[in-house]
């Protein structure tokens, strides 16, 4: 299934304080939202159903890439669709998690700023959010890493997708890096920019290199 990628058309943060998404209320839906302006990009939410349908939301701006290289971030509005194996661990840590009705920021004066979050649950059981800089609850902590290797997997797409129609030589280096990243765990959920990764691996106008790390990251696409 190819996603497609639409341009925000809302007010900058009105879709980050709204609720779930209430046409699915049947379907215990999570939502995590991130937002730090020192970094690429500087607000998302990233909403999962327990059916495995979802949606990604980003921001534009943010400071310009240190390195003066690599792509800034777009804004993405989106649907996604999260694997069963992901999305059982992910809910199973929520409930887990009292529904995120918990206390989850440490509250430690030493911890630097690594960005504001939230956990949003809302479902059949009932429902709960907490906010947190960094939580020593080792549920919020995988579900953090979770989400946010989604997101960093949606954002490589975009850059992809712009490097594919308008700068076919960074692709080997931005293909590189996504390769690094889902070995490290750091980006997951290949499968929601398969298209694009199918489209490159068989398009012989770019490198044979370019399609060959193509074909290798479509190896970590999960099909259920």
């Amino acid at each position: 299934m190819v996603w497609a990628v639409l341009p925000l058309v809302v007010a900058p943060g009105t879709y980050f304080a709204a609720g779930l998404d209430r046409d699915a209320s049947a379907v215990a839906q999570i939502r995590f939202t991130y937002e730090n302006p020192k970094l690429q990009p500087p607000k998302y939410a990233v909403t999962v159903g327990e059916d495995g349908n979802g949606h990604f939301r980003s921001e534009a701006g943010g400071p310009p890439p240190a390195d003066g290289e690599s792509m800034p971030s777009e804004a993405q509005d989106r649907p996604i669709h999260i694997s069963r194996a992901l999305r059982e661990s992910i809910f199973a840590n929520a409930r887990k998690s009292k529904l995120f009705a918990v206390a989850c920021d440490d509250g430690a004066k030493n911890i630097a700023y690594q960005g504001t979050k939230t956990l949003a649950y809302e479902g059949p059981e009932g429902q709960g959010s907490c906010t947190y800089n960094w939580s020593k609850l080792s549920q919020i902590d995988k579900l953090t890493d979770q989400f946010e290797a989604i997101a960093a997997t949606l954002d490589e797409g975009s850059k992809l997708q712009r490097q594919y129609e308008h700068g076919r030589l960074s692709l080997d280096t931005e293909l590189e890096l996504l390769d690094q990243m889902v070995r490290d765990g750091r980006a997951i959920e290949v499968e929601n920019i398969a298209p694009l990764l199918r489209t490159i691996a068989g398009d012989d106008a770019v490198l044979q290199r370019v399609q060959r790390r193509a074909r290798a990251l479509l190896q970590a696409v999960k099909e259920d």
